[in-house]
């Protein structure tokens, strides 16, 4: 008897397990939903719409879209141009700056020692020429003297009044006032010459300090803070990026097979994906070398500056290959439930949800791959 009921038992929870399976395929093959629309047309209402338009067939042009990223048209990368440690950073990433706004300051000690040691050299060589210039005026002053004597001798030899040995004398004294104001003369340039490689030193040392203070060339916005307080600055490393704010373009690459369709100066447009916008570019440049990889060339095109856009999103350049027809309908015509795209389409005076798939936005209408076959008698959406 026990058995008998455990057999029982048994087969009533296999039962009610197999019922519960039955009821979740039920439910999840949507019998349970009658609302869910089905992939075939549903029948919605018998009552027109207020706006209705017909759907068309039209050439709409066809586009490769080549990748690409928004870059500042004017890109600065800002460097040191002497070695040294870094003690403040002023700005932040996205402040704007003027022209000749300090950016970093570098550790100036021993740039401001080595100007001062500048400045003591020229003190000393300044002195060192003022005694050289009075050297050089006593010199000169004994120079007139033995030149005065030695003339008057040699006369008052001519008269025989002065002897030959007093005439030597006055003639060796001249000679040699002659040559201590050659000696003072050389004297003189010597210290003249210390006093401009001192002034030089100092010229030198007051720009080394002036590059202790990093400054903005030209006015723009920080785009990218590479260094911070305590780095290690020196010549050729980056420490800030700064761009010219509203002067943008993108870097697309162009498939290989296309690059002669691309023209310098020429108008294209540029989707933005971000903004869901369409902008009006220029080409600026071509770089005539393509990529081995990926056999692209970059191309540059320069864009307008809108609100929301920045460097470093997203682009299509929309390169045209020629048109094709296609099955357009307005954009205000699609209505979604969910991920569902749908058209109510009039059939036989009745109106119906049709299920579509759209593909390109066109100037205000939008393409229908699927759905639709053209003229179809549509809703269009206040």
């Amino acid at each position: 008897m026990k058995n008998e009921i455990r057999r029982y038992y048994k087969i009533l929870s296999l039962a009610a397990g197999l019922l519960v399976l039955l009821v979740l395929i039920f439910y999840t093959g949507a019998f349970f939903r009658s609302r869910l629309i089905q992939p075939e047309s549903v029948k919605t209402e018998d009552t027109p719409p207020e706006q209705t338009a017909y759907s068309t067939v039209e050439d709409i042009p066809e586009w490769y879209e080549a990748v690409g990223t928004v870059r500042s048209r004017t890109e600065t990368h800002v460097s040191a141009q002497i070695t040294g440690r870094i003690l403040k950073v002023m700005v932040r990433p996205g402040d704007t700056v003027k022209k000749g706004d300090p950016l970093v300051y570098l550790d100036n000690q021993e740039l401001q020692a080595r100007l001062d040691r500048a400045r003591q050299g020229v003190s000393a060589a300044t002195a060192r020429k003022e005694q050289a210039g009075h050297a050089l005026i006593a010199a000169q002053a004994v120079f007139v003297q033995a030149e005065s004597d030695y003339k008057r001798t040699k006369t008052y030899f001519d008269q025989e009044a002065a002897t030959k040995k007093d005439l030597e004398q006055a003639e060796s004294s001249y000679k040699q006032a002659k040559a201590q104001v050659e000696q003072a003369k050389k004297g003189m340039a010597a210290a003249e010459a210390g006093v401009q490689q001192a002034g030089k030193v100092v010229e030198e040392a007051g720009i080394a300090l002036g590059y202790a203070t990093i400054t903005a060339t030209e006015a723009g916005e920080v785009a990218k803070r590479l260094a911070e307080p305590g780095d290690l600055a020196w010549p050729g490393k980056p420490l800030l990026i700064l761009q010219a704010p509203g002067a943008l373009r993108l870097d697309a690459h162009v498939r290989e097979g296309l690059i002669r369709t691309v023209l310098s100066e020429s108008h294209l447009q540029v989707s933005i994906n971000a903004l869901d916008e369409v902008l009006d570019g220029r080409v600026e440049e071509v770089i005539p070398s393509a990529d081995p990889l990926s056999r692209t060339f970059v191309v540059k095109v320069a864009i307008p500056s809108v609100r929301g856009l920045y460097p470093g999103m997203f682009g299509r350049l929309l390169v045209p290959l020629g048109q094709r027809q296609a099955v357009v309908v307005p954009e205000k015509a699609i209505h979604y439930i969910g991920q569902l795209e749908l058209v109510k389409v009039e059939k036989d005076g009745l109106w119906y949800d049709c299920l579509v798939k759209t593909g390109k936005k066109i100037n205000g209408k939008i393409e229908v791959l699927s759905g639709l076959n053209g003229d179809e008698k549509i809703a269009v959406r206040d």
